[in-house]
């Protein structure tokens, strides 16, 4: 199975040590979502743009942390889409994003560069 990441889970990010055990397949543009910035990571919504993002072959017990960990405070929910390198899971924002700063460049990495 495989998992986009776009924020904190990224390489030399924050919460990128739950992806320790993940096996990187590549970096991915993937069009048609917006990203939003919430303060210590991102916000992405279907949209009219493209975010940067790394695809990783995982295990379904990674899987099952993330699971946990985006459960925490309920903002998110996974949806299965198409990437060049197959399906994979994608964790999208449910709650409004009306007046939350877009990061237009779609890259986390680059939201400093922003401001």
């Amino acid at each position: 199975m495989r998992i986009i990441v776009y924020g904190s889970l990224r390489r030399n990010q924050g919460n990128h040590h739950w992806m320790t055990y993940a096996q990187l397949l590549g970096e991915y543009k993937l069009a048609g979502y917006k990203l939003y910035d919430l303060g210590f990571y991102p916000a992405v919504v279907e949209g009219d743009g493209e975010i940067e993002c790394e695809v990783y072959r995982i295990t379904p017990s990674i899987l099952t942390e993330l699971d946990e960990l985006k459960k925490n405070d309920q903002d998110y929910k996974r949806q299965l889409i198409s990437t060049p390198y197959g399906s994979a899971w994608i964790y999208l924002y449910q709650k409004p994003v009306d007046g939350l700063r877009e990061i237009k460049s779609g890259d986390w990495l680059k939201r400093h560069e922003e401001e």
